[in-house]
């Protein structure tokens, strides 16, 4: 993997209360802290910096960008824990994929494990893969790409990676799966877009979005 440089761009906060921070995470930028010194600048310190009690419920890749939702108390941080272990809140992605994407809507039902050699990267497992289920809508195509709107149902890790990747079409500028043309990309083309939750103080339901940058 490529050194880490994180981006230096200001925290863009979509929603403060007095139980939840939502905030949209740049491309480039660890959720959470990594192994050693120089992997420590994540978007969990820089919100710990302003927002001392912020605690982690979820987590979104390196290069992927997005809508993410913190905790400011602990039943907080158990209330929507809980949410995304059951499968209750509902997450919406915008990729662009190399190739022709069709039919036009699908669902990937192909379950995961780590590809333990070659770790951090997952791959398809029949036997002993966890659960995976991802449902897509084709939102255009471009001239060699296709823009498309992904609906995870589980959250297994690079799920939505693999997923693309085992229908011949990989997220564009991916540093793990893709190849040739579809990697040249200036970033990972993967974006959390919107997500619905209960919120943890009366469960009414909430939905936060943040455009994609590409």
């Amino acid at each position: 993997m490529d050194s880490y440089a994180p981006p230096d761009t200001p925290l863009e906060i979509l929603h403060h209360d007095h139980e939840i921070l939502v905030a949209n995470k740049p491309p480039g930028l660890l959720s959470v802290p990594g192994k050693g010194a120089d992997l420590a600048d994540c978007l969990l310190a820089r919100l710990q910096a302003v927002f001392p009690e912020t605690l982690l419920v979820h987590r979104l890749d390196r290069d992927t960008s997005g809508v993410m939702v913190f905790a400011l108390t602990p039943h907080a941080q158990r209330h929507l824990g809980l949410q995304f272990e059951k499968r209750q809140t509902r997450k919406t992605y915008v990729a662009r994929v190399w190739g022709r994407l069709e039919p036009k809507t699908g669902t990937v039902d192909l379950p995961l494990i780590v590809d333990w050699p070659n770790r951090p990267r997952q791959m398809v497992d029949h036997q002993n893969g966890r659960p995976a289920v991802t449902d897509w809508r084709v939102v255009r195509y471009e001239e060699t790409a296709t823009r498309v709107r992904l609906f995870p149902k589980t959250g297994r890790s690079h799920q939505l990676r693999v997923h693309m990747l085992a229908l011949g079409h990989p997220i564009l500028g991916d540093p793990f799966y893709a190849e040739g043309p579809a990697r040249e990309a200036p970033r990972l083309m993967l974006h959390a877009e919107a997500l619905r939750l209960r919120h943890p103080d009366g469960g009414a339901g909430m939905n936060f979005a943040a455009k994609a940058p590409f």
